[in-house]
């Protein structure tokens, strides 16, 4: 056997001397019986089996390896240690599919890093420095709004939520202008919640649900690559990026129960529970990306736990008050082959945390923030976005991280998200 695996594609029954195997051996790798009528996850089930086996690097081979299998291939074989190793079949599809590998693999490595590593501020210039060498010479600018800063542009909510950390909370406010013209209209802006390490704050998160927060910054990661793929594939419109970026930690200064923050727009947030952080900061980006007059602002978020009770973990939840734009971006979502469910949001959702002291609570003093927990908090986000929501999707990142290991996924960031809302970027901004 050579040092690169040949991996072939038989849409054959296996032999009956294999049994039920997905996986048979060649003379030079291994060849893939998928089920036709599941095509894709059967691919990357075997991927994973092949991971599992310690291969490195591996050549995908032959006929029937389509785009979206050999994606699925991709998928089942990278991990949090390795996110490469798959050479793809050479045709038309390849230039497309190192495309995706490459936005992809930056925003796992991303949402993967350790804490420690990966700081508000760093993750603010790091996402910012990977737009700058993807796109063409000259067509970005960024700054970075840091602690005090952030109060002096209003943005009160992220400024709260991550006072409480040494390493202090930051805006990342990128401008892709491909259009050559500085008066150009902002066509679309992309936020993303960047909470790099998620204690809960004074309600505290158990040990193990706090062991894999260094993910909750999953929703920046996305839109940073969402963006990075679009304009690979040739977007020529100009968008803004704001990434919402900080810790939510515990100490004397950190933000509390029963805190009231006033937000640039005038409402009110009493804060019953500390660890409904992401809808604090993203509300700032929200307004942020309003100040901008882009007519699509899509968000993205690791946002609630119970998105991932409703649609799972294969899932990503979506939410609009703009019906239309949801049908869009749910075709978008079906046609990259990334699952998407649509979940209920109303305007009446923003009464659904209602607070004695304030226009708002921040969720329900309850665990989990109670029954429709994830719509309450799109519908808490939907207080802060222009013309009562048209033309502005919530993606509630359900399936963006795995916590373990199963049969498809190797445990860590999946990039799930990312060719939806570019799929969304490219059709209607």
């Amino acid at each position: 056997m050579t040092d690169v695996v040949q991996i072939q594609l038989q849409a054959e029954t296996v032999a009956n001397k294999w049994g039920k195997a997905l996986l048979t051996p060649t003379e030079n790798g291994f060849q893939i019986h998928f089920n036709a009528q599941d095509a894709q996850r059967s691919v990357q089930k075997a991927a994973r089996s092949l991971d599992n086996l310690g291969l490195t690097q591996v050549q995908l081979t032959g006929d029937n390896w389509t785009l979206e299998l050999q994606w699925a291939f991709y998928q089942g074989f990278c991990s949090a240690k390795k996110q490469g190793g798959v050479l793809f079949n050479s045709d038309a599809a390849q230039t497309q599919l190192e495309q995706l590998a490459q936005c992809f693999s930056w925003a796992k490595h991303l949402t993967n890093q350790t804490p420690d590593e990966l700081y508000p501020e760093q993750l603010a210039k790091q996402a910012a420095a990977f737009i700058t060498d993807i796109a063409p010479k000259g067509t970005v600018n960024s700054h970075i709004l840091l602690d005090e800063q952030l109060l002096e542009q209003g943005w009160n909510g992220l400024h709260a939520v991550g006072r409480g950390s040494a390493r202090k909370p930051a805006m990342l406010v990128l401008d892709y202008n491909p259009t050559g013209q500085a008066d150009a209209p902002v066509s679309a802006a992309l936020v993303g919640k960047g909470i790099t390490f998620d204690s809960g704050g004074y309600s505290i998160k158990a040990t193990e649900s706090m062991l894999t927060m260094k993910c909750d910054m999953g929703g920046a990661a996305t839109v940073t690559a969402a963006l990075a793929l679009a304009i690979k594939q040739g977007l020529n419109k100009r968008v803004q990026l704001i990434l919402c970026c900080a810790e939510n930690l515990i100490s004397s200064n950190a933000y509390k129960l029963g805190d009231i923050i006033t937000y640039k727009n005038g409402t009110t947030v009493e804060i019953v529970n500390t660890d409904a952080e992401g809808r604090l900061v993203l509300a700032d980006g929200l307004m942020c990306a309003a100040q901008s007059g882009a007519g699509l602002i899509i968000d993205a978020a690791t946002l609630t736990g119970a998105a991932m009770t409703a649609v799972g973990a294969e899932y990503n939840a979506l939410f609009a008050l703009d019906k239309t734009l949801a049908q869009k971006a749910l075709a978008y979502a079906e046609q990259v082959q990334e699952p998407t469910w649509q979940l209920p949001l109303e305007l009446w959702h923003q009464q659904q945390c209602p607070s004695a002291y304030a226009d708002t609570a921040n969720s329900r003093p309850v665990k989990g923030g109670g029954a429709g927990g994830a719509s309450n908090a799109a519908g808490f986000l939907s207080r802060f976005v222009p013309d009562k929501g048209k033309g502005w999707l919530h993606f509630d990142l359900a399936a963006a991280f795995n916590n373990n290991n199963n049969a498809y996924w190797a445990a860590g960031a999946t990039g799930q998200g990312i060719r939806t809302i570019s799929a969304t970027l490219l059709g209607e901004a």
